[in-house]
This record gives structure tokens, sequence and C-alpha cells, in this order.
């Protein structure tokens, strides 16, 4: 597999797709994606990925409108591009454009030299997630296998 054909499914694990996560703010959510990120990838390091993301967040919100978020950064020392879904169970307030809360999250983290699978991905992410009732059926999934399902086109 090259490079080029990274896909939503060959990027996220069921490990790393969680639904309904009590998440009180945005750097509770963001702590929490790190977490498990570094849970499931020994190699990457848990404060790196936080302290990244956040980062990406100072210089503007991911969150691209209607309750969606795609929090991404590079990484240095990550090999492969690594993605995670997170549902919460109520919306948080995440800075994003039109000011309503996120209640869904996709999280990109890539290696430090990626850049046009980046930005494919990050589009490719944005046109799913344009699509009102693709988002209404990640939000109506009640458990974190139902949701990858839905994420990865298998449901």
């Amino acid at each position: 597999m090259t490079d080029s054909t990274l896909t939503i499914n060959n990027i996220l694990a069921p490990q790393l797709t969680h639904c309904r996560v009590n998440g009180t703010s945005k750097k509770r959510i963001l702590e929490f994606i790190a977490e498990t990120v570094a849970e499931e990838y020994s190699e990457l390091d848990e404060t790196q990925i936080f302290n990244n993301l956040v980062a990406r967040e100072r210089l503007g919100s991911t969150g691209i409108g209607q309750g969606i978020a795609i929090p991404h950064c590079r990484l240095e020392g990550c090999t492969r591009v690594v993605g995670a879904l997170v549902t919460l169970e109520e919306g948080v307030s995440f800075d994003a454009i039109d000011n309503q809360p996120v209640d869904v999250l996709f999280t990109l983290i890539v290696p430090r030299e990626a850049t046009s699978e980046h930005l494919e991905l990050l589009s490719q992410l944005a046109e799913q997630f344009n699509d009102r009732s693709f988002c209404d059926a990640l939000r109506a999934c009640t458990t974190a296998d139902d949701l990858y399902q839905k994420m990865t086109g298998n449901a």
C-alpha cells in the first residue's frame, strides 16, 4: 500500500473509536485523545501528542461547524497516519467557526514529513462531515463498534 491510497478505513482502528465520551472541555477531550492514541501506539508520546494538538488549535480552531471538529497535528517520530474518532455525550465549546459546541471529533496525527496525504485526508473528512445525514448517523451510534462501522462505511 502506498501513502497515496490512505483512506479513513485504513487509518482508523476500532480501538481508537470512542462513543459518547463525557468531555467537559476542549482541553480534556484533547487529553483523552492523546492518552488513547499513546496507549494504542506505544512509540508515540502522549504529552507530545497533546502539546502538538493544542499548538495546532492555537493557530485556529479545527471546529469546522455543525458540531464537528477535526483536530490534527504533525508529530516527530510518528511513522504512520493515525486516526481517532470520538463522539461526545454532550457538546463542548471548541471555538468552532459557527460558535456551536462540538460533539463529533475525528483526530488525525501524521508524520512530521507528511504533506499531500495529510491534506487529502482532511479533505476526505471534511467532505464526509459535510453530509448532515452521515453526521446524524454517527451521533445516533450507541457503541464504539457501531460508530466504527458507520465511519468506515461497513454499516
